[in-house]
Order: structure tokens, then sequence, then C-alpha cells
């Protein structure tokens, strides 16, 4: 299509989901955790080929975009896991209208351990694809099968599940994980004047003003986004800095003591990233965070971003365990 091919020089010179504007807030002081000498929580082990499995049987499926079979198929493969891990599941289904008109029949996969719990932490990443493949240079108009922008953190918290569940260590806290729908159907760079962050996060928009439990609510949340290419980074986020500053602060101390701190780097991204964690905090009131890969210097999210190089020859288990075994670290520090 002509206008997909339009897209693709301004898509190189401006990036499709940050915001970075010089009038943006500030983002506070990066604030030093003083504590005792670090000594890791018991926990279960991770494994990065599990999480790496739950991965590539996404990416079998093909493009997960709300309408296809391929969207359905692996709907019905999350939940199914999810309950085989032992974990109370529930589907949130709705119609959501695109930026194109289009009418979208979305899943927001909602599972939960120890739902008895009103103490509750809330874990999310989305598991939707993109449509379309703005950003590269053939098939534009095609979508794309997404194994980092999507199916990566989606399979970190399918293994933190699998632990949870069936591993004989358990947290003490209630969690929630959910699967958001539709996140990637946002409007493509230059296609209309201006951007319109509304457009992105159609399934985390839906749920946040409509919670899947009345007075639903979580001492925080964490959201995992693009977590599984081989030399990720993953900056502290203006925005998360906004919403929960603390729990960054710990989230990334931990990242470093663990010996992971060459992916959980120091740097502050310029500006906000709209992003699944936005309408977590500010429609549902859930102070979240955003874990997700992006160069704050090249301002990018990756050579594969939004192309049909995303595909699991990009994923790298060095990269899932370094999310994995600091998500562990969070969660089984909670009480």
């Amino acid at each position: 299509m002509d206008w997909l091919k339009k897209i693709l020089f301004l898509a190189f010179v401006s990036s499709l989901f940050i915001t970075c504007s010089e009038d943006a807030p500030a983002p506070k002081p990066v604030q030093k955790v003083v504590s005792a000498p670090f000594t890791p929580v018991a926990k279960p082990v991770f494994s990065p080929d599990s999480a790496y499995e739950y991965i590539a049987r996404q990416v079998e499926f093909g493009p997960r975009v709300a309408g296809m079979a391929s969207h359905a198929a692996c709907a019905k493969y999350l939940t199914s896991k999810m309950k085989s891990f032992g974990w109370e599941v529930q589907i949130q289904k709705t119609t959501v209208t695109a930026f194109d008109g289009n009418k979208l029949p979305i899943q927001n996969i909602i599972s939960s351990f120890n739902p008895g719990n009103p103490e509750r932490i809330l874990l999310f990443a989305h598991w939707d694809t993109r449509p379309f493949a703005d950003r590269d240079d053939k098939d534009q108009s095609k979508p794309i099968l997404g194994a980092n922008d999507g199916a990566s953190g989606v399979g970190v918290l399918m293994e933190l599940a699998r632990l949870i569940g069936l591993d004989s260590l358990k947290p003490t806290i209630g969690i929630d994980i959910i699967f958001f729908d539709a996140e990637d159907y946002g409007q493509p760079s230059g296609l209309m004047k201006g951007q319109n962050g509304d457009t992105w996060c159609l399934g985390s928009q839906y749920w946040s003003k409509n919670l899947h439990q009345e007075n639903y609510t979580a001492r925080y949340g964490i959201l995992l986004d693009m977590v599984g290419a081989k030399d990720a980074v993953f900056p502290r986020e203006a925005g998360s800095i906004r919403y929960n500053a603390k729990l960054v602060d710990q989230v990334w101390y931990f990242a470093k003591k663990l010996g992971y701190g060459k992916y959980f780097i120091n740097e502050v991204t310029r500006g906000g990233i709209t992003d699944d964690h936005v309408p977590v905090s500010e429609n549902a009131g859930i102070p979240s965070i955003d874990i997700i890969h992006y160069h704050p210097f090249k301002r990018d999210f990756g050579h594969f971003h939004h192309r049909h190089s995303d595909n699991m020859e990009i994923i790298d288990k060095s990269t899932l365990s370094a999310v994995g075994i600091t998500m562990l670290e969070v969660i089984y520090r909670e009480k």
C-alpha cells in the first residue's frame, strides 16, 4: 500500500511509542537505595529454556492480531497453560475500535494466584502483535511475528506462573498476571497529523476502566515489554519514575546486585513511553513501572522493532534469565 511505504522514512526518525517533549515533566533524580549487605532471597530456579519454549510456541501460531484465527488459537493455548499451572483464569472479552476504524474482538487473559489474599501485586505484558511491519523495507502491510514485541514478556511471565503455581516454595502475596490484548494496534507514525497515544494499548485501556473484579487494586504493577532480545538494555523509564520511583529503584538495585547491571542500566529515558503501564497507573490507580528494551542514546527500540526480523533468531536466553530472576527476587521478597 502506498500509504504504508510513505510511513517508513518518518518511522526511522521518530519513535512510534515514545513521547520526547522538551516540556515533559523532568523525572525525579535516581534515588540511592541504602541497605544492609545484599543477600538474595530464597526463590525457585528460573528456567530460561522453559521461557524460550513458551515464546516459541506463541510464535508458531503466527501473528497474533485480533480477528485472525492464529490470535484465537493462541488465546486458547495461553488460557490452558495458565490453568495447568494451578492459576484461576478468566477472560475479559470486548470489541474495541482501532485508529483505522476496524472493530477488534479482543481478549484480556487474567490469571490469579492466591485469589483470597487482598494484598496483591500485578504483573502484565501484551500478547498481541503488530498488524503491519511499518518500519520494514518490505512486506510492510503484513503482520509481524513479534517474538520479542509481545511474546517475550508473556513467555517470562508464564515461566514465573509455572514456578509460583507448581514449585513447593510459594510466595505469600496474592498475584495477578494479565496478558493484555491490542497493545500494538496503534497509529503508524506519519499516517495522520500528530500522534495520538490513545490509539495504543487498547486492551489495557479497556481493562483499566472495566476492572475484572469490583474495587480491584494492587500494591503496584510491573510491565514486561520486549524483554528477550540479545544484548537488551532496560533504562529507567521516565513515566515509571513518576508513577513509582521507589519500585524502579528497588528493581534496578536487585538486578545490579544479582549481576544484571548491564541489562538494567541507570540511564533515564528523555520522555515517558506510551505503554500498558500508563492506563494501569492513571486509570486503575495502580502505580506501575515498565521494564522495556529501549536504547536511550539511539532513541530506538532495536533494529528489529516493528519489522519482520522480530522472530526467534533475536531471542536470547541470557536476557530472559536476567529479567526472570530479577522478577523472582522482587516477588519473593513481598510479605
